[in-house]
């Protein structure tokens, strides 16, 4: 590893010591920082209306930060510029921007006024930024002002130096996005073949060579010929939630809150965790959420990509809030885990949406879902069925972890690269070939 000659104490916490040779100044001394014009006017239905060929940047992250394309543009620029959110969960992410384009809210761009490489500045920020973010207190919304950046002090190698970090840092990190890009795609390909496998095996069953018939439904196709027909509602009970008064929630207690927010498809997640008194537990007795209910969110705009679900396997103190709904099983007709698998099948999501059919309603009904027609074998075919797929998932859910823990190896290993390059840690040059990534080993 290659490094300078001699350091000196930056001045600045997270960088420590630099570059002997290397200056600190203002951020402001490099660059202006402007927000468009018409930010407020470069909404979704705005760019609906009026689509073109120019993107429109925002505060989202998703799409590149694209919010869509529109047939006029603000800004018109030949070099670099630097772009950063500024609003929410999300702020303080930069990336590089040029040509033509527009701004829409919560979003600016730095437009240098001294020659420099720009690029290196947006590596530079991105580190900086991350440092920034973790002094922030959680109860306090997230914001980057202008006069923030203007009380910014940065680091500045020369001007030979800076291109040859971009260039260096452009190679490694393209290497290492490649990789990640590799891996996510292995994932939804993980994803598919579990999807696939569950879809398969809970409407066709374990024994290939067993008797079929037709189902008379599309999206399923052929059935075991001995399996029943029958509907959701003959085979368990629905309750809706209670709408508690959210004055009410404590921020810790025994008596846990379900919410929207808590319900994801893989299980019930509490980083949104609401609280209610004790004694709710037991005068809302018809409210409680058991181990081995599954929980239906019944707001429709969910519906649009895909029906969520989770099956509840957790000893917490529960009741259920309003827009949601549990479905408990009978136990002598249903194996829980098997309605698990059921309803995130493609062929339970295509007769949800048979039941929307013509449905103006702004939330989905318990109805609608205990009128879904369903296929079911016997109990203790049932229960072949979930130990069967119990196994092949979780094998392939470990895969995806596996696959997940690389994908977060190589963020950090690219994050911490750019943080010793931009801060002098190491020294590169232009045929600097001493940090090669080794693909086998991730």
């Amino acid at each position: 590893m290659n490094k300078y000659n001699s350091y000196k104490d930056s001045g600045l916490e997270w960088i420590g010591e630099i570059p002997k040779h290397w200056k600190e100044l203002p951020l402001r001394y490099y660059f202006d920082y402007t927000k468009g014009s018409n930010g407020q006017k470069l909404n979704k239905t705005y760019i609906e209306e009026n689509k073109g060929e120019y993107p429109v940047y925002s505060g989202q992250t998703t799409k590149n930060g694209i919010l869509g394309y529109v047939n006029e543009y603000e800004f018109d620029y030949s070099f670099p510029l630097v772009f950063t959110t500024t609003v929410g969960a999300k702020f303080m992410n930069t990336r590089i921007l040029q040509g033509k384009f527009s701004l829409s809210q919560n979003c600016l761009v730095m437009i240098r006024k001294k020659i420099c490489i720009p690029s290196y500045f947006q590596y530079l920020l991105s580190i900086d930024f991350e440092f920034r973010r973790e002094l922030i207190p959680t109860i306090i919304q997230p914001s980057l002002r202008m006069e923030d950046l203007d009380r910014m002090t940065i680091i500045i190698p020369t001007l030979s130096e800076q291109q040859q970090i971009v260039s260096f840092l452009d190679d490694k990190t393209q290497k290492i996005d490649s990789l990640i890009q590799k891996k996510e795609k292995k994932i939804e390909l993980l994803k598919e073949k579990r999807t696939s496998l569950i879809n398969h095996v809970v409407t066709k069953g374990l024994d290939p060579n067993v008797k079929m018939k037709d189902s008379g439904v599309e999206w399923i196709g052929e059935i075991p010929s001995h399996w029943n027909t029958s509907k959701l509602k003959y085979h368990g009970n629905f309750f809706s939630g209670y709408s508690f008064d959210s004055n009410d929630f404590q921020n810790e207690g025994e008596v846990r809150v379900i919410k929207i927010s808590n319900i994801q498809n893989n299980g019930v997640s509490w980083e949104d965790l609401s609280f209610l008194p004790k004694n709710y537990y037991d005068d809302f007795e018809g409210f409680r959420v058991l181990k081995g209910d599954l929980i239906f969110v019944l707001t429709r705009p969910i519906i649009s990509t895909g029906i969520k679900v989770c099956f509840y396997q957790e000893e917490h103190l529960t009741l259920l809030n309003q827009r949601n709904s549990v479905f408990r099983p009978d136990v002598d007709t249903l194996v829980k885990r098997f309605l698990f698998f059921l309803v995130r099948t493609f062929y339970f999501f295509e007769e949800f949406k048979q039941q929307l059919k013509g449905s103006g309603q702004p939330n989905i009904s318990t109805e609608q879902i205990s009128n879904i027609k369903i296929y079911l074998p016997s109990l203790k075919e049932q229960q072949q069925i979930v130990e069967y797929l119990d196994k092949q998932t979780e094998e392939i859910d470990t895969l995806i972890q596996l696959e997940q823990k690389k994908i977060d190896t190589l963020k950090e290993y690219r994050q911490s690269l750019i943080s010793e390059v931009v801060t002098g840690k190491i020294r590169v040059c232009e045929e600097d070939n001493s940090l090669i990534l080794n693909s086998q080993t991730v």
